[in-house]
């Protein structure tokens, strides 16, 4: 069994991430294409991580492609998770992880409706709800765009009162317009547009997925999306664990086992795990020239494996809420070295939980002073996520 030892690792991930300066990019689509898919959870990470990997990126680089262009889409993938990501992978992602969220998140409205009493059996309820999604449908192609609450106003129907974690002590309520949009977002006929306010914003506007995609989305069996998903993944990820895909994905085992059978990929050594490449994708990487990278919180680069350790060392504990959700991170050669976040005054501080020395240090502050300029005095705040220890001590 071949050996890929963590130095190859950090080759593999420094170049095919776009993170050394040779490899940046002018274009936001190629750098959410380069990882898949950027993490969109805080819209602001979708923007700090492509400016990360840009040449010269600009806030309004990533919004022409988002909405103008229409050739960046925000999409509901892995892990009920939304991400922002090329046309050509939304189709992939829809099939393969949406899909089956899709079909929970229906079960799940379906027995709220039950509860909230719109109908007193189960075949009524559903046929209740199908001519719902219609009128919302409808309703929101005639607006053009349109928040939920907006949308909740054009019909009754959609101003129906749901009760959210029934008798827990979080107990609350939602119109029954915010959640079908979620489900009519994972089921592929939906998209979260514009923002209400700035680019950090995660109130947004929708709007038909036929603005993206005239025609919809191209159809995918689930099966060969599963497995288009897990090639795509292993180019951009690998070598890696199955365990490390199975969580990427939110799939189960055996999912994850379907899919990596039909692909067949090589065994390799990562220092007594057991790692897979793909067949053809077994050439040593050539060694990048020394780079640094001020990452935003929640960057799809840490959050592609669940096994982290090659790259991350022992400073997981400061770097991580309690919910397992990275914070900003400082990278040095492949790994992480640090974190970083905005004091307040809104000065970028940086904060290095090792030893890097003076090349480091230096490399670390241009990134700095690049990401300063782009955030032309933007304060950025952990809204989908806890604050981790370092960002509350680095904060004060």
């Amino acid at each position: 069994m071949r050996r890929i030892d963590v130095v190859e690792r950090r080759a593999r991930l420094a170049l095919r991430h776009r993170l050394t300066t040779d490899t940046r990019s002018d274009d936001p689509v190629e750098v959410a294409r380069s990882l898949l898919a950027l993490h969109s959870t805080d819209p602001s990470s979708v923007y700090v991580g492509a400016w990360a990997r840009m040449r010269d990126g600009q806030v309004a680089d990533v919004e022409r492609a988002l909405y103008e262009d229409r050739s960046l889409i925000r999409f509901m993938g892995m892990r009920r998770t939304v991400f922002v990501t090329s046309l050509d992978m939304a189709p992939v992602l829809q099939a393969a992880c949406s899909r089956t969220v899709a079909a929970r998140e229906r079960r799940l409205l379906l027995k709220m409706l039950a509860e909230s009493g719109v109908a007193d059996d189960e075949v009524t309820v559903a046929a209740w709800l199908s001519e719902t999604e219609a009128v919302a449908l409808r309703a929101l192609k005639e607006r053009g765009e349109a928040t939920a609450t907006e949308l909740a106003s054009d019909d009754p129907r959609l101003s129906t009162e749901l009760v959210m974690a029934r008798g827990k002590a979080y107990e609350g309520r939602q119109k029954l317009a915010s959640r079908l949009l979620l489900l009519l977002a994972a089921e592929g006929h939906v998209v979260r547009g514009r923002p209400r306010g700035t680019w950090t914003s995660h109130q947004y506007r929708w709007a038909p997925l036929t603005d993206w995609f005239p025609g919809g989305l191209t159809e995918w069996e689930t099966r060969e999306a599963e497995t288009e998903l897990a090639r795509r993944w292993l180019r951009v990820f690998g070598p890696a664990t199955a365990d490390d895909l199975r969580w990427w994905a939110g799939w189960t085992k055996t999912q994850t086992k379907r899919a990596l059978a039909q692909l067949s990929p090589v065994e390799v050594d990562l220092d007594g795990t057991v790692g897979l490449l793909l067949a053809d994708d077994l050439a040593e990487t050539p060694r990048p020239e020394p780079w640094a990278a001020l990452l935003p919180a929640l960057d799809s680069t840490p959050m592609g494996w669940q096994h982290r350790d090659w790259f991350l060392g022992e400073h997981g504990p400061r770097l991580f809420d309690r919910n397992g959700n990275i914070g900003p991170s400082l990278w040095w050669n492949g790994r992480i070295v640090g974190g970083w976040a905005q004091d307040g005054g809104g000065e970028i501080v940086c904060r290095f939980l090792e030893d890097v020395g003076t090349d480091a240090e230096r490399a670390v502050q241009v990134e700095a002073e690049r990401l300063t300029v782009r955030l032309g005095g933007v304060r950025l705040a952990p809204r989908t996520r806890g604050r981790t220890w370092l960002e509350d001590e680095l904060a004060t």
